[in-house]
C-alpha cells in the first residue's frame, strides 16, 4: 500500500507541484512586499499626499476602497511578470507555449 502510494506521488508529480505551491506563495509574499512596501511609496506618494492617505489600498470614495483593487490588480501584474520570467529562464525556450 506505501508502495502503491509513493508510486502514485512520483507519477503524477504531487511531490513537484507541493513544492511549486510552497515557493509560489513565498514568491507571492516577497512581491507583494516589494510592491506595497517598496514601489507604492515611491512611485504614489505625491498623490498619496494629496489625497492625505498614506496606503494606496485607503484611497476611497464614498465609502468604496477602489485603492484595493488598484493595490491588488499592481500585485497580480508584478507577480504574473516575474513568474513568466522565471519560467521563461527555466524552460530556455524563445516562447513560452502551452504543451
Amino acid at each position: 500500500m506505501i508502495k502503491e502510494f509513493l508510486s502514485f506521488l512520483k507519477n503524477y508529480g504531487v511531490i513537484g507541484l507541493a513544492i511549486a505551491v510552497i515557493i509560489g506563495g513565498k514568491l507571492n509574499e516577497f512581491v507583494t512586499s516589494v510592491v506595497q512596501d517598496l514601489l507604492m511609496p515611491l512611485v504614489f506618494m505625491p498623490a498619496l499626499k494629496a489625497a492625505q492617505v498614506d496606503d494606496i489600498r485607503k484611497l476611497s470614495y464614498n465609502g468604496i476602497l477602489y485603492g484595493k483593487v488598484v493595490g491588488s490588480a499592481i500585485d497580480f501584474l508584478i507577480v504574473a511578470a516575474v513568474v513568466f520570467m522565471i519560467a521563461k529562464y527555466v524552460l530556455r525556450e524563445e516562447t513560452v507555449a502551452k504543451r
